[in-house]
């Protein structure tokens, strides 16, 4: 049984290699909006992250930091989301990563609700099956989340002398959502080009989009061959109030346990302190 899991774990970590052998001799084409023509996989730089404390945004920092050298300062928000698990993660995903400064910005999205995620009245949908994932745009959207977050990374981003920023962005799982896809990336790039300093002097931002369309599968093996502790994640829209148990049914979990399942593992590692603390009860 031991050898089997050393197999295994093997053939994870040569398929994630692979993973990263395509992105990286696609030159990143799928991944980078900006209009600067300088290499940045030679160059060590700051750079900024975008990190939820989710698997996504982890895998892509754990990229920007083993991958490509860089110096990242992180920077997450406390939105007014209905919990703060993700903060914490974030928290502790960024010290796993010795980033040089972890900032969280606050500002209050529930003013406006309009999402599941900001308006508590609203009911985060549960065991949905995987086609409505692809096709329907959730309630969980938040109204123009991404361009908000993107508009604090850039103002952080030039306040410090970077022109990267990461966003760990992805089309595959939710396709419909409108802030996720290339286009949107490439029109903020030349929004940034216009409206920056840095951008009207010739040298423009870059939004680094790594993971926009790989698969959770792809994501999770990248993530394991540069050490990111998916155990320390949390990706949940409606965890327990009081332990902050994932809940296991709303899209995103569903996504992460089909993921984590087809890899082999017995279950999302997010939910493996709650298994053990049960166990010694």
């Amino acid at each position: 049984r031991g050898l089997r899991r050393v197999g295994r774990r093997a053939a994870e970590d040569a398929a994630a290699r692979g993973v990263l052998r395509r992105w990286a001799s696609a030159g990143a084409e799928a991944g980078e909006s900006g209009a600067s023509g300088r290499s940045w996989y030679s160059e060590k730089r700051q750079a900024v992250v975008l990190l939820s404390g989710g698997a996504d945004s982890a895998t892509v920092l754990a990229l920007a930091t083993r991958k490509l050298g860089m110096q990242c300062h992180t920077l997450a928000f406390d939105y007014g989301q209905r919990h703060r698990c993700e903060l914490q993660a974030a928290a502790d995903v960024a010290k796993h990563f010795g980033v040089r400064d972890h900032r969280v910005a606050a500002i209050d999205l529930s003013v406006f609700g309009g999402s599941a995620l900001t308006d508590g009245t609203i009911v985060v949908p549960k065991d949905r099956e995987t086609h409505a994932l692809a096709r329907e745009i959730p309630n969980t959207y938040v109204p123009a989340r991404n361009t908000i977050f993107l508009s604090y990374a850039l103002a952080f981003a030039e306040t410090i002398g970077s022109m990267d920023i990461f966003i760990g962005a992805n089309q595959i799982d939710y396709s419909g959502y409108p802030d996720c896809r290339q286009q949107y990336f490439d029109a903020f790039a030349k929004l940034a080009a216009l409206a920056t300093r840095s951008g009207i002097q010739g040298d423009s931002p870059k939004i680094h989009t790594p993971i926009l369309r790989m698969t959770k599968q792809e994501i999770i093996q990248t993530g394991m061959v540069y050490g990111v502790d998916f155990a320390m994640t949390h990706s949940c829209y409606d965890p327990d109030p009081d332990t902050a148990r994932p809940c296991e049914h709303c899209d995103s979990c569903l996504i992460r346990h089909k993921a984590f399942t087809a890899l082999g593992f017995p279950r999302d590692p997010a939910l493996d302190r709650f298994v053990a603390a049960a166990a010694t009860t």
